[in-house]
């Protein structure tokens, strides 16, 4: 069996080499999942999901709009998606909650206006 150290090292790069807009992009895409995660939409049933988080969900909706907003002109053509999916989580969010907020009230919306 072969040990650890005689492996080939791993495809890594230096985090001086990645491109800006890769790792802005890549932070969106992780708050977007896990977003998605907390509001269980991964699951068949996301209202029974022993994964569904409403306040973590929300914590995740409006850092992820406070990114999207912030780098909205570095983003170039993955401005378009990214918004979508914060859109998309936004009004997951106000499907699963039972007191939906008041619009322009709902995780993110400080930044990106009201979601209906």
């Amino acid at each position: 069996m072969a040990d650890v150290t005689d492996l080939p090292p791993h495809n890594v790069r230096e985090l001086s080499d990645v491109p800006s807009i890769e790792v802005i992009s890549k932070a969106a895409i992780m708050l977007l999942s896990a977003a998605a995660e907390r509001l269980g939409l991964a699951d068949e049933d996301p209202d029974s999901s022993p994964r569904r988080d409403l306040d973590e969900a929300r914590r995740l909706i409006t850092a992820l709009a406070g990114l999207v907003t912030a780098s909205a002109e570095y983003l170039g053509p993955h401005a378009g998606p990214l918004r979508e999916g914060l859109q998309s989580v936004q009004r997951a969010f106000r499907e699963a909650s039972a007191v939906p907020d008041e619009p322009g009230q709902g995780p993110g919306e400080k930044y990106t206006g009201p979601v209906y």
